[in-house]
């Protein structure tokens, strides 16, 4: 049986291949080749327990990820299982992945949703989940200045993202949370916040606000103004985002509708309208479901197949 460390699949997959892998992943999910188990929490003396999981059967496979939290910090895995004949494939640790696969979707929200002439982009948080999306935002996307804001590191993340993006043009900066926002077309959260990180009345018309930082019912990034201004409300699951996106949850009653509310797979796949105008103020509420983590952990565990394949033919064969 095959176990894959976070060392292994850093390795084997990168951000080339989790947008492309993740964005086919939510397209199936939409037309119903894909299903997705949500999450569920079980705590006792301090400790919590979580899973989530999905089928996708397009990659051979259906599993679940596991993880602990204990002190505010997690240990994530997951299991693979076959959809062809239903074994145990593998078990993979799973932090890098989880790191991964957060940002890359971002990638492929922004790509979708942010106004074409995008370029400016004011990036809460230095934390994991921070520093990955504004390396993955100022190499993938068009965006080309980075405001960065955040309680500490924000110095040492400003100087790796213009080093990572010097070729691309990339410019970025240290900002106060009042200077980030007004003027920026999108907006990244990606802190353990558990009240609003700015005022929502001061983002710009035609702004992208992407909140991924928090996946509790009782914690936010956004205020009630924001939520009220957006005109689409985008998320990953709505099912699971009722339950768990805090941002929406604590809203007041009447400040949006859920039944307004679409699924970022169904926009990819142009069964939903995501941006329609320039001036639309767009909200991208992620809270990360299994999907993401199995479709990942599919494309490790076949590149570690295919990889290990090669090497035991090549042994096999000898010196040519």
């Amino acid at each position: 049986m095959i176990h894959l460390t976070d060392a292994q699949i850093d390795e084997l997959i990168n951000i080339d291949d989790a947008i492309p892998a993740l964005e086919r992943g939510f397209r199936g999910l939409a037309s119903g080749d894909a299903a997705v188990q949500r999450r569920v929490r079980t705590e006792a003396g301090g400790v919590k327990l979580s899973t989530l999981g999905a089928v996708v059967p397009e990659l051979g496979v259906a599993g679940a990820k596991v993880y602990s939290t204990l002190s505010g910090q997690f240990n994530f895995s997951i299991v693979l299982f076959s959809t062809v004949d239903g074994s145990l494939l593998a078990t993979l640790e799973a932090n890098s992945i989880t790191r991964l696969r957060t940002a890359a979707t971002t990638v492929v929200a922004v790509r979708a949703l942010a106004r074409k002439q995008a370029t400016t982009a004011a990036i809460f948080g230095t934390g994991v989940q921070g520093r990955a999306h504004a390396l993955a935002l100022a190499t993938h996307t068009d965006l080309r200045s980075f405001r960065i804001v955040g309680l500490e590191g924000t110095q040492e993340l400003a100087a790796e993202v213009n080093a990572v993006g010097a070729s691309r043009g990339v410019k970025s900066v240290v900002a106060d949370p009042a200077d980030a926002v007004p003027g920026a077309d999108v907006v990244v959260t990606a802190t353990r916040a558990t009240g609003a990180l700015f005022d929502g009345t001061t983002v710009t018309e035609g702004t992208l606000v992407a909140a991924i930082g928090s996946s509790l019912p009782h914690t936010r990034e956004l205020d009630d103004a924001l939520i009220a201004r957006a005109s689409r409300i985008v998320v990953e699951l709505r099912d699971q985002a009722r339950e768990e996106a805090g941002d929406l949850v604590l809203a007041k009653p009447g400040t949006f509708n859920w039944a307004d509310t679409v699924e970022l797979g169904d926009v990819l796949a142009g069964r939903a309208k995501g941006r329609v105008r320039d001036d639309d103020v767009i909200v991208y509420k992620a809270v990360g479901i299994g999907l993401q983590d199995i479709v990942l952990a599919g494309i490790a565990w076949e590149k570690h197949v295919s990889r290990n394949t090669v090497r035991l033919r090549g042994a096999l064969q000898g010196p040519q």
